[in-house]
C-alpha cells in the first residue's frame, strides 16, 4: 500500500531521489494524482514555508524541497493532460531579473514554490530590459510581472521596467511585484508605483496570491 506520508516527508527532507519511486508506487496503487499533490506535496511546501520564515531552514534547504516536489509532479503530469484541460492554474506568472543583474537564485526560487502552489510561471531569466518583459508579458498574456533585483545598481531599472508597463496596452492587464536584496516597498510600491513587494520566495507567494485574491 502507498506510504502516502512518506511522499510528504521526502519533501519536507528534499529527498529528490526517494520521491519518483514513492509517487509512482502511490500512482499504481490507485492514488488520485490531485490528492498527491494537494494533500501530501502542497502542504509539506506550506511547512517548509514555515520553516524557513521561523528561520529554521534556509535557501538550500527550500530550494531542495521545492525541485523535489517539482520532480514528483513531473511523475505526475503525463496523467494530468487532457484531463478537464489539464491540471487547473491559479493564474500565470511572468518572471524575470531586470537589466544589469545577473543573479537568478531568488528568482529561480520563486518560480519553483509558485510552481509548487499551482501557477504556471514564464521564466525569462537575467538581464532583461524594459522593453522586453513588456513584450514577453504581452506574448504570454500573464496575470502578474514580478521583477527581481539583487543589486542596487538595478534600482533605475526596476523603476524604467514599471514605468515602460504603465506607458504600454499592458498597463491594465497585468499587476506588478517587486522583490531581490536590493529592493524595499518604500521604494518599489512608494516610489515607483508597483502593486506590490515580497520580502523572501515564501512572501512572494503570499503576495501574489493577495492580489488575485486566492485564498492562502
Amino acid at each position: 500500500m502507498a506510504d502516502l506520508q512518506a511522499i510528504k516527508d521526502a519533501v519536507l527532507s528534499g529527498k529528490r531521489k526517494d520521491i519518483v519511486a514513492l509517487v509512482q508506487s502511490a500512482l499504481d496503487d490507485g492514488v488520485e494524482p490531485e490528492v498527491i499533490i494537494n494533500d501530501y506535496m502542497i502542504e509539506a511546501m506550506k511547512e517548509v514555508g514555515a520553516r524557513f520564515e521561523a528561520k529554521k531552514i534556509f535557501v538550500p534547504e527550500m530550494m531542495m524541497a521545492a525541485r523535489t516536489m517539482q520532480t514528483g509532479v513531473d511523475i505526475i503530469k503525463p496523467l494530468l493532460v487532457g484531463k478537464e484541460g489539464g491540471a487547473k492554474k491559479l493564474g500565470k506568472v511572468l518572471i524575470g531579473t531586470v537589466f544589469g543583474d545577473l543573479h537568478d537564485i531568488g528568482k529561480n526560487l520563486v518560480m519553483l514554490l509558485l510552481e509548487s502552489s499551482g501557477f504556471e510561471v514564464v521564466n525569462i531569466g537575467e538581464n532583461v530590459t524594459p522593453e522586453q518583459f513588456v513584450a514577453k508579458a504581452r506574448e504570454h498574456n500573464v496575470d502578474i510581472v514580478g521583477m527581481s533585483s539583487l543589486l542596487t545598481t538595478g534600482d533605475p531599472h526596476v523603476k524604467s521596467t514599471i514605468e515602460a508597463f504603465k506607458a504600454s496596452d499592458m498597463k491594465d492587464k497585468v499587476k506588478l511585484i517587486c522583490g531581490g536584496a536590493a529592493v524595499t516597498k518604500k521604494f518599489s510600491v512608494g516610489e515607483c508605483g508597483a502593486d506590490g513587494y515580497a520580502t523572501d520566495a515564501v512572501d512572494a507567494v503570499r503576495v501574489i496570491k493577495k492580489i488575485m485574491n486566492i485564498a492562502a
